[in-house]
């Protein structure tokens, strides 16, 4: 648990910082005023810039996590050649060993791995994430006052957040998979590959809407089962 809480603030912060400075830069670049009141396009552009550096930054961190969570599951399908370590025993040390070990093994390409399913994911879902906040706050504040209250301001997060992982879903579930993939053996070939099984074997509900209603246990029960089910004999 400590490398994801000693990431998950630094990760946020960048990305809404990037956010926040793409914005003023539009404002200065478009309307000559930094402080000028953004508009749609504007917020799209901003958006998208926080998804592709939440994508850089995100990636090597999130693969780094799901591989430190799927290490220690149980793996009993006996007709698929292992790697030489023991099933369900650690791979991995630490967080920094296994960076260190997929980019040694698998190279640059490894450390991204899952990198064209996390810009499905988090391009589009920056963008329903920050306009709707953004919205919703100009909307929750009365005429006259210069910010939202900080009830406005929790409540059109949680909407934002809310529709922006409704839609996510489906993707960070791909994403998920893909980068769990390769602790023992590798199972898919890429996304669409990913997407494809996933749907043959499972269906289009039970694949990508799972862990619908509960995006925020994604890390521990989702990705759990997901290896589990993909290791049984």
């Amino acid at each position: 648990m400590s490398f994801p809480m000693a990431t998950t603030g630094l990760y946020s912060s960048v990305v809404f910082g990037v956010f926040s400075s793409t914005q003023r830069f539009l404002g200065q670049l478009r309307h000559g005023d930094a402080a000028a009141a953004p508009s749609l396009a504007d917020m799209t552009v901003a958006s998208s810039v926080a998804g592709f550096v939440s994508v850089a930054i995100g990636t090597p961190v999130d693969l780094v996590k799901i591989r430190l969570q799927m290490q220690t599951q149980p793996y009993s399908k006996a007709d698929v050649k292992l790697k030489p370590t023991a099933p369900g025993s650690p791979v991995y040390r630490g967080p920094i060993h296994c960076f260190w070990t997929i980019l040694q093994k698998e190279g640059i390409a490894g450390i991204y791995r899952g990198t064209v399913a996390m810009l499905l994911r988090d391009v589009p879902g920056y963008c329903v994430y920050f306009i709707p906040y953004a919205v919703f706050c100009d909307w929750a504040t009365p005429e006259g006052c210069i910010s939202p209250s900080p009830f406005s301001v929790w409540l059109a997060g949680g909407v934002a957040g809310a529709i922006s992982w409704g839609l996510c879903t489906p993707m960070d579930v791909v994403k998920s998979r893909l980068q769990a993939d390769g602790v023992y053996l590798n199972q898919y070939k890429g996304t669409l590959d990913c997407i494809l099984q996933s749907y043959q074997n499972e269906g289009l509900k039970d694949s990508f809407q799972r862990d619908l209603t509960h995006p925020s246990a994604r890390l521990t029960r989702k990705r759990l089962k997901l290896l589990e089910k993909t290791f049984e004999a």
